[in-house]
């Protein structure tokens, strides 16, 4: 029996000389190596997954340090808006004021406000008072009724030229007109029906209207003047080339002359010739927004830079009103409580018809 450690030196020979070597007989027979000891086969354990995790992701850090944004300013709120457009004396002498805070009726001797009415849309643009008493209110979005007795408002869903009222006049039949941004309509108030539309109206816009002594209707436009025969509704008459061109603001005077603003002029025309009689010189150049006589026969004159007070003799400037909210006027209602009422830009004022100065009613008027 060879030796295993005789054995492994033969072998290790062998391979260093590159020569195969047979093994002895009995040699790797021979050896014997004892038994090792046997292990039991463990049962099949399934293994257990191991959650994995996904890396944070390694942001780069700024070279330098990021620039602050200055902070934005909030938005301003919404400025409101005080202008007074239209006024209107109803039968029992309490003053509407037609602003663009709201509708109010308002007693004109002591500037109580006796009620105000809520409007859908409080951008209101002109009012009339029917011969019932109701008052007619003409917005930017059509026209509302107003029960003075109650204060109830009537939506009037008629079918207009244009929603965008701008004027309203009560003829000698009743009849109520409405001038729009793109013509004219007729409306029976008593009956509640639209009876005609004037939509081919030349100068389109129908921004004031006045009744001559006759009864005809005369609407101011952006071109002019126009004449409408009140029972036909159909235009009569014209009259072209004005200083200024539009037509603002329209009076019959008590010597039955129509009385015209316009950007630029105060016109005296003869409504049975058309013939432009005179242009008031003191007021050449100002832009003419409102007008009305009052009991003495005085024109009081609106314009965008003041109010005047005009002799209609000679055309002379006899008073400057001082004191208004706004050198801006919109609309005037003379002779009203004893005093004389002025919308203007920035809100409502009166008139001392003694003293001829102005105050500002608090309750129409920027703080």
């Amino acid at each position: 029996m060879v030796s295993p450690l005789k054995l492994f030196r033969v072998l290790l020979r062998s391979a260093l000389l590159g020569v195969a070597t047979p093994i002895l007989a009995g040699g790797l027979a021979g050896l014997t190596m004892p038994d090792a000891p046997r292990v039991a086969a463990s049962p099949a354990v399934e293994p257990v997954p191991v959650p994995t995790m996904t890396p944070r992701r390694q942001l780069p850090l700024p070279l330098r340090p990021p620039r602050r944004l200055p902070p934005r300013p909030l938005p301003s709120p919404i400025e409101p808006d005080y202008r007074v457009p239209a006024l209107q004396e109803d039968s029992r002498g309490n003053l509407w004021v037609g602003a663009w805070q709201g509708l109010a009726n308002v007693d004109p001797n002591t500037g109580n406000v006796l009620a105000r009415v809520s409007l859908p849309n409080v951008v209101i643009g002109a009012m009339a008072q029917d011969r019932v008493g109701r008052i007619w209110v003409g917005t930017y979005t059509g026209l509302q009724r107003v029960d003075p007795r109650s204060n109830e408002i009537t939506a009037q869903n008629y079918s207009l030229p244009s929603n965008r009222v701008l004027s309203l006049l009560i003829d000698q039949r009743g009849f109520l007109w409405v001038g729009t941004d793109k013509g004219l309509a007729m409306i029976s108030p008593d009956e509640g029906l639209l009876m005609t539309t004037v939509q081919e109206l030349p100068g389109e816009s129908a921004n004031a209207m006045a009744l001559d002594a006759e009864g005809a209707l005369w609407v101011g436009t952006l071109d002019g003047l126009v004449k409408v025969s009140t029972a036909s509704a159909y235009p009569i008459g014209r009259i072209e080339n004005l200083p200024g061109t539009a037509v603002q603001d329209i009076v019959l005077g008590p010597d039955e002359n129509l009385w015209v603003g316009t950007p630029s002029r105060l016109l005296v025309i003869d409504p049975t010739s058309g013939d432009v009689l005179r242009s008031v010189t003191a007021l050449q150049g100002r832009r003419i927004n409102s007008l009305q006589f009052d009991d003495l026969g005085f024109l009081w004159v609106g314009t965008e830079n003041g109010l005047y007070v005009v002799n209609r003799y000679n055309g002379a400037i006899v008073n400057e009103i001082p004191g208004l909210p706004s050198g801006q006027v919109l609309d005037i209602s003379t002779n009203t409580g004893n005093k004389a009422w002025v919308g203007t830009q920035e809100g409502l004022a009166w008139v001392s018809l003694k003293t001829g100065r102005a105050r500002p009613h608090l309750a129409f008027s920027r703080p």
